[in-house]
């Protein structure tokens, strides 16, 4: 069945972090409508337990499904993914792409041999990221390291607050104190919150550090996905949702609007 040409991408994330998906997305799929929900309500996932973030991504996803009818669901969310993204594509009729740490690009990528990993509290202890360190970082030392910090400082900047270079000194020293540490040279940014900070990271990780991420393979993964259809975005721009009427939100209309979200509402 051919989608209506205004049918969005809907991209879904705890916060602002799948906002570092949604700019490598544009840059693929410039004239594509996009629907970005920000699960405000429920922020942070990283330190509520499975069974709470698979109930509540499963019924937002549901309802937001069937009263915008997207033509696609990005999981722009790492936490989300790791632990609903089965559960998702069990009850929802539509593509549904999910965002996994970049153990596999990081692998290739490091010369020491020891890789970094930041993430969430829940995304760090999932067999996900045992499974996937198994398959693609075998031989490889991967260290992991729960920030949480750092989703409230990417929230933070995102609307023009002051954020403590401290966060991301602690957060460099953490994963630097583990046994090979001092080796660390490619470090996976497993939230979609932090490539958002990554200036601030390798400023805090000194040089010869690479940083990587998932969003340039999801990007691709939705443009083939998708390939061949046909777009029709609103000329008043796209659309924000928010689970929370949270009066800090209104700080976000710059940031926002520089993604192409020039219209907010709550869900």
């Amino acid at each position: 069945m051919t989608p209506n040409p205004a049918a969005p991408l809907l991209l879904f994330d705890s916060g602002v972090g799948g906002l570092s998906v949604l700019g490598k997305v544009r840059a693929l799929l410039p004239q594509a409508p996009v629907m970005y929900v920000s699960d405000n309500a429920g922020l942070p996932y990283g330190t509520k337990t499975e069974a709470q973030i698979a109930a509540r991504v499963s019924g937002l996803l549901g309802r937001l499904t069937e009263r915008f009818r997207p033509r696609l669901v990005c999981i722009a969310c790492n936490t989300a993914s790791t632990i609903a993204l089965a559960s998702v594509r069990e009850v929802l009729e539509v593509p549904i792409v999910g965002t996994v740490p970049a153990i596999k690009p990081a692998a290739a990528m490091t010369q020491t041999g020891v890789i970094g990993l930041l993430g969430t509290e829940a995304t760090i202890r999932q067999g996900y990221v045992d499974r996937l360190e198994a398959e693609f970082a075998a031989g490889k030392r991967l260290l992991r390291h729960g920030a949480p910090e750092l989703v409230a400082a990417a929230e933070a900047k995102l609307r023009g607050q002051p954020v403590d270079a401290a966060v991301f000194a602690r957060a460099a020293a953490a994963l630097r104190a583990m046994p090979d540490g001092e080796r660390i040279d490619t470090v996976v940014l497993a939230c979609t919150h932090f490539p958002l900070l990554e200036a601030e990271l390798a400023q805090a990780f000194g040089p010869g550090v690479r940083f990587v991420d998932g969003s340039d393979g999801i990007a691709r993964r939705i443009a083939f996905l998708t390939a061949g259809q046909a777009w029709e975005r609103s000329p008043q721009g796209d659309l924000a949702l928010f689970t929370n009427d949270d009066p800090a939100d209104a700080l976000l209309g710059p940031a926002l609007a520089r993604y192409g979200l020039t219209q907010r509402l709550v869900f």
